[in-house]
């Protein structure tokens, strides 16, 4: 039998290795809360800092990010600023904030959209009644200059139809880039008559020289005769505004393989890299346009171009300095918008220039007929003629063109005065085409080119300006009627002694 201190000793040493494990538990126990407690401690440092961060990307995102976006919608050389933070980007918070941004620009876009239709819509309105009451002016002015024959009076509405026309351009202009028609339908035109139409619709007109190297009978399809007419005016508007009020405007119409190119150099201040490539942007037409990106006051001829050459298919460049230190401007039409008129049946206008084809056709027959002149028998005791003043048969006596401001209504070109020439009419009693009309044509070229010509006074008045204006509507109307046959050489008789009959 086992004695009772052995039980005793076995007892108490379960109890010690009780004991022993017992605390050990604890002490685990112990060091896990510990370390728990120190992980929790840990977490909610974490949490902390990254509330912190979140607190800090959204205050960054709302002052600073956001209005970035938004100004960048009209202004796209602006730039967005990042996170604040480096580590964001691509984490979730980096995300989900871009995905705000995102969604900012397109709701903002749609926005300004929809406000910027709705007033267009207005604006459109606006602009057709205006462009209603300026054409009623237009005709009423019009019709005073037809009914009353006073020269002050008639210099006066011409005045007044070149600032209502002005006017008008702007209002058109205006409603072009609201998405209106152009406003007039037009027939076909010659290239050159559209040209001049859109150079009369500006202040500056006389400072702009159009030189036309196209073949006559060079037209434009009905549906594109205005739409360039409104182009060609803004580039010119544009070319007069930026270069200086001494300087001129060249303007050039020559014939590409692709159809006609209208070219506009001025010699004004130039644009940098970054307005050339704006205004190409705008020009091109691809875009599309909102009132508000336009400037306060808006500026709208660009616009304007850039709506028509998408609508008409044309095609605008400004992308190239002009060689004179400016802008170059090319308008160029295609063959599909071309058409041919006869110039013989319909000539270009009075105020329009003549094409240097056409001159160069003119003066091939007039070398050859000039080795065929016909001598003038002096009469008898006479100073026999000199040989270079003899003329030929087909050739006429040039009048000057007066070199007065035209009007609106007839001020299609500058240059328009310097190309025309008129024959000179024959004297009472005299064939036109006979030799009797030879002496008198010879010494009137003989008397014009011994002259020197008087200065032209400052300033005239109004009854020699409307003698003036009379004179070249005259003149011009001569040079375009056809040329008569040669007439036959009337026989002389010893006793007329080489006398004219």
């Amino acid at each position: 039998m086992i004695e009772l201190p052995e039980l005793v000793a076995g007892g108490l040493a379960a109890g010690t290795l009780s004991a022993l494990a017992l605390g050990g538990s604890l002490l685990r126990s112990r060091q896990q809360k510990a370390a728990l407690r120190a992980e929790v401690t840990e977490l909610r440092a974490q949490l902390d800092g990254a509330e912190s961060a979140f607190v800090t990307e959204v205050e960054h995102l709302a002052a600073r990010r956001m209005p970035a976006a938004a100004a960048q919608l009209a202004h796209p050389h602006l730039r967005v600023p990042g996170p604040a933070r480096q580590h964001t980007p691509g984490t979730p918070t980096g995300i989900a904030l871009e995905y705000v941004l995102t969604a900012l620009r397109e709701e903002l876009t749609a926005q300004r959209t929809r406000i910027d239709a709705a007033a267009q819509a207005g604006l459109r309105g606006a602009t057709r009644e205006i462009q209603a009451a300026l054409y009623r002016l237009q005709d009423a002015l019009r019709g005073l200059q037809q009914r009353y024959d006073d020269p002050e009076l008639a210099q006066t509405l011409f005045a007044l139809d070149h600032e209502n026309e002005q006017s008008l351009r702007r209002a058109q202009v205006a409603a072009v880039v609201c998405g209106a028609w152009v406003g007039l339908a037009r027939e076909e035109s010659h290239v050159v008559d559209a040209v001049t139409g859109g150079q009369a619709r500006l202040s500056g007109y006389h400072r702009v020289q159009v030189h036309n190297h196209l073949e006559p009978g060079t037209a434009l399809v009905s549906h594109a005769v205005e739409p360039v007419a409104i182009i060609v005016a803004e580039l010119l508007d544009n070319a007069l505004r930026h270069s200086a009020p001494d300087t001129d405007v060249v303007v050039n119409l020559e014939h590409v393989h692709h159809g006609v190119c209208v070219t506009v150099d001025d010699a004004g201040l130039g644009m940098t890299q970054d307005e050339r490539a704006r205004a190409q942007r705008l020009v091109a037409g691809g875009d599309p346009i909102l009132l508000t990106d336009l400037g306060d006051p808006p500026r709208m001829g660009l616009a304007a171009i850039g709506q028509l050459t998408r609508q008409f298919d044309l095609n605008v460049d400004v992308s190239s300095p002009s060689p004179y230190g400016g802008v170059r401007a090319v308008l160029r039409v295609d063959s599909h918008l071309l058409a041919r008129i006869d110039p013989d049946e319909r000539p270009p206008s009075v105020s329009a220039p003549r094409s240097t084809r056409e001159h160069l056709v003119r003066r091939e027959p007039a070398r050859e007929t000039a080795t065929h002149a016909i001598p003038e028998r002096a009469p008898a005791g006479s100073e026999p003629a000199r040989p270079e003043t003899a003329v030929p048969v087909t050739a006429s006596a040039e009048l000057p063109a007066p070199a007065l401001p035209l009007p609106a209504a007839a001020a299609g070109s500058g240059t328009g005065a310097e190309h025309e020439r008129a024959p000179a009419p024959a004297s009472d009693g005299e064939e036109p085409g006979g030799l009797a009309a030879l002496p008198q044509r010879r010494r009137r070229h003989r008397t014009a080119a011994s002259v020197a010509p008087e200065p032209q006074p400052a300033a005239r008045r109004p009854e020699e300006a409307a003698a003036a204006l009379a004179a070249l509507q005259y003149g011009t109307a001569a040079a375009r009627a056809p040329k008569r046959a040669h007439a036959p050489e009337p026989h002389r008789t010893d006793d007329e002694g080489g006398a004219a009959r």
